[in-house]
């Protein structure tokens, strides 16, 4: 709906002194205006509704004011710019640094951050939560409305009006089970919350055809053991806290032609390693995957010359990677990348 220009709100304010029949004309365009609007967003398919871990969201009209929490994830946000609907975030918490889309890290760079200072867990405090008036709130796993760590709850933000949002496989904080199909369900619940389904859909359908072509050509290659890790990053007390035992990461394994070389070393998401248990085991391979680091082939290099020992060492195949290894809208280039440093001859 145009807005008014300050003059022409004069002007009817005026009249509406002199004459009692003005609120009855203001009423009636009030309800031609609503009318109008509510028409346009049933043609636009809404209202959406979404049973999202336990909690149902109805939305009415697409979010203007979306708030992105942290996460150590870029799932949200790069869903968002591959959906083209960037322009509707009033605060980005989230960034890798670093994408295997060109021009991502920098779009992501320039979003609006909400000049918010995160709190001791990493992340919008409350207050400036309802400071920033959103009408979304996305988060990767419930720990981002927790109220024990400061944060608003989904209630709290419920009650100023705003929708909020857990990905796939986040409503337990357990990611283990994740897929990339969780990445396809982030896809199609943004495409409908904001009405562009068939943008979602286009993209899925992308990736589907092109992790196909790639899972075909490796599909009699023998699969090698592959390590993959977040570099220079602690997780636990360990040496090697930051090591992948199950989740996404394991299916853009299997359809590159490999396997996890450490899936039975932890029932969660990582496995926290000595630096015993890395060098006996026979690692082909090596994914490391960089989270804000500038130089994770230097971290890369570092291991293989820790451990001369492994295949991986001898004939240097390694590669490192960045927000496409995760959940989100890349999944396809994690897959294709992996699968040409593990069977090269099959491309």
């Amino acid at each position: 709906m145009p807005k008014q220009r300050p003059f022409a709100v004069a002007l009817v304010t005026s009249l509406c002194l002199l004459t009692a029949a003005c609120a009855d004309s203001s009423t009636d365009s009030k309800e031609t205006t609503d009318k109008t609007d509510n028409a346009a967003a049933a043609k636009a398919g809404y209202p959406v509704t979404l049973d999202n871990c336990g909690v149902t969201e109805e939305f009415t009209k697409a979010p203007s004011r979306v708030v992105v929490m942290n996460g150590a994830s870029v799932a949200e946000v790069s869903t968002l710019l591959a959906l083209g609907v960037e322009d509707r975030i009033v605060a980005n918490q989230q960034t890798y640094g670093a994408s295997e889309v060109p021009g991502r890290a920098d779009a992501i760079k320039k979003l609006p951050t909400g000049d918010v200072k995160q709190n001791d867990a990493y992340d919008i405090p409350r207050e400036a939560m309802l400071g920033l008036r959103p009408d979304l709130v996305l988060s990767t796993t419930s720990y981002g409305y927790d109220e024990k760590n400061g944060f608003a709850t989904r209630d709290q933000l419920q009650q100023t009006g705003a929708n909020s949002y857990v990905s796939p496989k986040g409503c337990d904080q357990d990611t283990s089970g994740m897929t990339i199909a969780d990445s396809y369900q982030l896809l199609r619940d943004m495409g409908k919350v904001f009405d562009v389904s068939d943008k979602a859909e286009k993209i899925v359908a992308d990736s589907e055809k092109n992790i196909a072509a790639v899972a075909a050509k490796v599909k009699s290659e023998k699969k090698p053991k592959v390590m993959v890790l977040f570099s220079n990053m602690s997780m636990g007390g360990n040496d090697f806290s930051s090591v992948v035992a199950k989740g996404i990461y394991n299916d853009i394994l299997a359809k590159a032609g490999g396997a996890n070389a450490f899936e039975d070393a932890s029932e969660t998401s990582f496995a926290d390693l000595s630096k015993e248990k890395v060098a006996a085991t026979d690692v082909d391979a090596l994914v490391v995957i960089g989270y804000n680091d500038p130089n994770p082939g230097a971290y890369a290099k570092k291991l293989l010359k820790e451990f001369p020992q492994w295949p991986a060492a001898k004939n240097n195949t390694y590669v490192t990677l960045s927000d496409s290894m995760y959940l989100g809208p890349s999944n396809d280039l994690a897959v294709e990348k992996i699968a040409k440093m593990l069977h090269p001859d099959a491309f």
